[in-house]
């Protein structure tokens, strides 16, 4: 628990240098985190089930002239019956709330980190994760593409097919593909035809390789190759290069303690995000809970303007 708390802390230190940083704690450990954490970074007391930002806070979004709103998602423990989610499912209503943002909720089930935007109208998701019936049982591949629009506005929704073994959240897109820019992917590969996740990561490359985004423009696909495989209490822990958070004018990283895989990795971000400083943190310490760095944080963009009409995320 010591090790995955400091694991957190070194998230947060590392994206505070770049931009304000808000941390959400459970009341009954708001000391332990202030004792962790930085004078300059906030602390807000919210009840909470578990610590993953990304699928349980709010996905926000802005209008035209910037004013600032944020779609609350359902949220039933990714489809996993033994999970405990009535603190979590309410937590994207307390954040909305306190930075006094317009709350649209949704009325069906999905996690932030299970979707991935360009800003400029495509969306990347997996068929494993949104599709799964231990979210939404009778939605269909037109009814979720319907949905995201009406919630997202937007125009073109790009599907892969699943994600990585052991993954306890069906596939989510954060561990798998994003978008670096509009028109350009990187994506997670395999070099191993014989690991276990090879085939669903050349299936998802394929894919991206064969799609057009929103103005049907081809990809620019480009490949990070996972690390190793590691493993706790016998499951493989879903280690990916491409669980990142980008910052105002940095990138946060993960290493996994593969020194010739980190580096490769670091080299490919860092040539996809010139001008931003990259910070490469180990995370091995918080994998074990379902994770990583993007699913632990959520970005907001900052608020103004009055008026405007169409909201996008």
């Amino acid at each position: 628990m010591q090790a995955a708390q400091w694991a957190y802390a070194s998230v947060v230190h590392a994206v505070s240098r770049f931009e304000p940083v808000v941390v959400v704690a459970d009341p009954g450990q708001i000391q332990s985190a202030r004792a962790l954490l930085a004078g300059d970074v906030r602390i807000e007391a919210v009840p909470l089930n578990d610590s993953w930002m990304r699928d349980i806070g709010p996905t926000f979004l802005t209008d035209d002239n910037g004013r600032l709103a944020g779609v609350d998602w359902r949220f039933n423990g990714w489809g996993l019956a033994e999970v405990e989610y009535d603190l979590d499912d309410a937590v994207a209503e307390a954040v909305l709330g306190r930075v006094g943002a317009h709350r649209f909720r949704a009325p069906f089930i999905l996690e932030g980190g299970s979707i991935h935007v360009d800003g400029a109208g495509t969306l990347l998701t997996t068929e494993q994760c949104l599709l799964n019936p231990n979210r939404n049982a009778t939605a269909n591949r037109s009814m979720m593409e319907q949905w995201l629009h009406d919630y997202l506005t937007v125009d073109r929704i790009l599907w892969l097919h699943e994600g990585l073994k052991d993954d306890d959240t069906d596939g989510h897109v954060d561990n798998l593909a994003c978008f670096t820019a509009p028109g350009a992917v990187v994506a997670l590969s395999s070099s191993d035809p014989g690991d276990e996740n090879f085939d669903p990561l050349q299936e998802n490359l394929q894919r991206l390789r064969g799609a057009r985004d929103a103005h049907n423009r081809a990809l620019d696909v480009h490949v990070i190759d996972q690390p190793p495989p590691r493993y706790c209490n016998g499951r493989r822990l879903a280690q990916s290069y491409i669980n990142f958070y980008i910052a105002n004018d940095g990138v946060v990283m993960p290493a996994f303690d593969a020194p010739d895989h980190d580096a490769a990795a670091r080299a490919v971000i860092a040539a996809l995000f010139p001008g931003r400083e990259i910070v490469q943190l180990q995370v091995l310490d918080i994998l074990p809970g379902g994770g990583g760095i993007h699913c632990i944080t959520q970005q907001q963009p900052l608020p103004g303007g009055e008026g405007g009409h169409q909201w996008r995320p």
